[in-house]
């Protein structure tokens, strides 16, 4: 069965993993999420087996650099330069740049590129306005939607707090055409400290966290997986297809 469930409201992708995303009006999806999503991130040298990324939760200021530059629009965009807390604008690529991450984070580093995308559980995360506003109403005050650092945002049109838990094991196409872009959505989307630290001042209020995971147990939007490439694009229709 396929149910319409609602609009692409906001797309993002975060080019380096834990520095500052950015919104977009349309984007590539391929087999390795959003095009230009995570295919950098800096890792610690001194971390020898688990997850050696360095992420908000080592450095929450992290948040608070911004890739930039490079062609936007490109399939697979690549920024060329960093802009730090201090408004200083950092090669990607440069010693500089790696430097003072190394030095403000407390941890040696170095910068990985993969064009895989560099993810900690799935490609893709889906998360609904409704759910957002749910959360909002539960804390008692407004909150900033990129906190929750998705990469697509879906109107529903209702106010079903976590109706997108009940879509996993379904997938989602995006728009219209013969072959559009579509998700398999696998799991419902476990969160971490970094829903607690604003994104632009990385300030942290652990009541976020306690909110939700007095809701949920913590989880809020689900992650998937890509099926079939294609153009994401806001105001696009979105298509439920149950699982058989």
């Amino acid at each position: 069965m396929t149910i319409e469930v609602g609009r692409v409201r906001k797309l993002f992708r975060y080019p380096v993993k834990s520095m500052a995303g950015s919104s977009v009006a349309d984007v590539q999806l391929n087999l390795h999420g959003l095009g230009g999503d995570r295919r950098f991130a800096f890792r610690r040298l001194s971390e020898r087996g688990g997850v050696p990324w360095l992420t908000a939760s080592h450095y929450p200021d992290l948040l608070r650099y911004r890739p930039c530059g490079g062609d936007a629009n490109a399939e697979e965009p690549v920024p060329t330069h960093v802009l730090t807390p201090e408004g200083e604008q950092l090669e990607l690529n440069g010693e500089p740049l790696r430097a003072e991450v190394s030095r403000r984070s407390g941890h040696d580093v170095e910068l990985i590129r993969s064009r895989l995308g560099i993810f900690d559980d799935a490609h893709v995360s889906v998360i609904t306005v409704a759910t957002l506003e749910g959360i909002e109403r539960e804390l008692g005050r407004p909150l900033d939607l990129r906190c929750f650092r998705p990469n697509i945002v879906l109107d529903t049109g209702g106010d079903e707090v976590f109706a997108e838990d009940r879509w996993v094991g379904g997938t989602l196409v995006f728009g219209e055409g013969d072959r559009p872009a579509a998700v398999t959505l696998t799991m419902r989307d476990p969160r971490c400290v970094m829903i607690n630290m604003h994104p632009d001042t990385a300030q942290q209020d652990p009541q976020v966290m306690r909110t939700l995971v007095r809701m949920s147990g913590n989880n809020a939007g689900v992650y998937g997986t890509v099926v079939r490439a294609g153009k994401l694009a806001t105001g696009q229709t979105v298509r439920l297809v149950e699982p058989l």
